[in-house]
């Protein structure tokens, strides 16, 4: 199997790159491959390695019907997880990890009904009834809680799994992770320490196509689950679906039909068969029974009448054929007699014309 990003991608974009010897976590000594101009290099085989195995819990929980939340706030990460997270369809925070988004959902979920509330009022005019003061007022409060809620309005309920860019910036969405016992994937740098992290990604976290490369590979496998949850629905649907009577088989197992009731006439000529046998049903009565037996020995008995009218065919045509070559014969002979004679006759006609001469 083809793994998620290539050797060659993840070079290209970077994911190598760590930060300074000076400034690193000895945590992260094991994926750190060596040093070069003061700056610690990543062992991208374990970056390729951890990924497909991130990659592959994504997939399987989205395809059980499992939620991703992305969460990405520092300014290289803020448009990329926006996009990515809108392009499969996601719940995500580009812009402050508000406390208590999984700890206190309730609470979090109440200023997003609050906020559809003032949306419901400035859509449908009631802002203008207010005084010029209260309309601002509430034009900055939709903007305020827009701006942090926007990404997490369509979450209903806490999501499965926190996907995280830089988990220095984000200590506290992951240790609200832990606390409600979320997995917890992240982009993992040499500063940073993973103990808290339960599928680590080791790549730099700061370097703007690492994140674009990485963050769209989660996508991806959150729509590759995605697709898979559809099929199986769809094989499930189907699966359920009772079938119409109309198209209901009157023979459950065809195991026990003979091969005349399955093969074809032409078929059976070949097999040495003289006639297609009729199928048998299963649940017969006496009555069809009897009936089907008259049927049978009147089809016999037509059968045999065919063939005595063919047979006397034959002789009456085979007695014609015989009557015209005998008349043939005759007319031939006839002509045999008759030319000595005109022969004759027209040599003595000869004759008596030289005498005269």
């Amino acid at each position: 199997m083809s793994p998620v990003a290539t050797m060659k991608a993840l070079l290209e974009s970077g994911v190598h790159f760590g930060h300074r010897t000076n400034k690193w976590n000895p945590k992260m000594r094991a994926y750190i491959f060596t040093e070069r101009n003061g700056i610690h290099i990543i062992d991208l085989q374990q970056t390729v390695k951890l990924l497909d195995d991130a990659y592959a819990f994504i997939r399987d929980t989205v395809a059980d019907g499992g939620t991703v939340l992305f969460v990405g706030t520092k300014r290289q990460a803020q448009d990329t997880i926006r996009e990515q997270a809108n392009r499969c369809g996601m719940p995500y925070v580009n812009e402050r990890w508000l406390g208590g988004t999984i700890t206190n959902w309730v609470t979090i979920q109440k200023r997003i009904f609050e906020l559809e509330r003032l949306e419901r009022m400035r859509d449908s005019g009631e802002i203008n009834l207010l005084t010029k003061k209260e309309g601002l007022m509430i034009e900055r409060e939709i903007e305020r809680l827009e701006k942090r809620l926007s990404g997490i309005r369509t979450m209903k309920r806490l999501p499965d799994i926190l996907f995280v860019v830089d988990i220095n910036r984000e200590d506290t969405a992951v240790h609200e992770a832990n606390l409600k016992e979320i997995p917890v994937i992240a982009m993992v740098d040499t500063n940073c320490d993973p103990k808290n992290v339960d599928y680590i990604i080791p790549s730099n976290d700061d370097a703007i196509r690492a994140i674009k490369l990485l963050v769209g590979k989660m996508a991806d496998a959150v729509m590759e689950g995605k697709a898979i949850r559809g099929k199986e629905a769809e094989e499930e649907e189907m699966a359920d679906a009772a079938m119409p009577d109309e198209v209901t088989p009157l023979v459950e197992d065809d195991d026990d039909l003979e091969d005349e009731a399955l093969l074809g006439e032409s078929t059976l000529k070949h097999m040495g068969s003289p006639r297609k046998p009729k199928a048998k049903r299963l649940d017969l009565d006496e009555e069809d029974e009897e009936e089907d037996e008259e049927l049978l020995i009147e089809e016999e008995e037509e059968e045999e009448l065919l063939i005595e009218e063919e047979q006397e065919a034959e002789k009456a045509e085979a007695e014609t054929e015989e009557t015209a070559e005998e008349e043939a014969v005759e007319v031939v002979a006839e002509e045999t007699v008759e030319a000595p004679e005109a022969v004759g006759e027209a040599e003595e006609e000869n004759a008596e014309e030289d005498e005269e001469a």
